[in-house]
């Protein structure tokens, strides 16, 4: 059975294709953390919500553990910036881990914990329960293989390519 993990690393348009390598089944685009129903793009972007972008990673356990998906996502983030992540700044683009049981709240504190023993440096991440999570627009999906020219000048400008070679 498809399990599901919840992880906010800024704009979400950047770190869903990370997934699609690692045999996570589905990745979608959206919003976790606010209380605001159904929010929109526009209102998130503009910090109106309380909601980070998230992405929701569907996978199968048998293929890949969420320890290994935790370890991907500090791989690609920047654990250390408390005003978002790269060019985009604000809380909707800060990091979170949302847990949905005990285990993962554990694995996310100890590889936290295990980061910031390694670097001397307090990691910028939020754990949290998971409360909701809504999809967002449709545009967002897959983002990179609808718009990959548009992709690539995101990545490259955000300073995210860089950050990564």
């Amino acid at each position: 059975m498809g399990m599901k993990a919840y992880f906010a690393g800024g704009c979400f348009w950047c770190v869903t294709p990370i997934y699609k390598i690692y045999g996570v089944d589905n990745v979608v685009s959206g919003y976790s953390g606010g209380d605001e129903k159904s929010p929109t793009y526009e209102d998130v972007k503009a910090q109106k919500t309380g909601h980070r972008e998230t992405i929701m990673l569907e996978y199968d356990p048998g293929k890949v553990s969420y320890s290994q998906l935790l370890e991907i996502y500090l791989a690609n983030v920047d654990p250390f910036d408390p005003e978002g992540q790269f060019i985009d700044k604000g809380f909707s683009y800060t990091l979170a881990i949302y847990y949905s049981s005990e285990e993962e709240k554990q694995i996310a504190e100890s590889m936290i914990a295990g980061l910031s023993e390694k670097t001397g440096k307090k990691p910028c991440i939020s754990i949290e329960p998971f409360k909701s999570f809504y999809e967002a627009e449709e545009y967002h999906q897959d983002y990179y293989l609808k718009n990959p020219e548009a992709f690539e000048k995101e990545m490259i400008e955000s300073g995210r390519r860089a950050f990564k070679s």
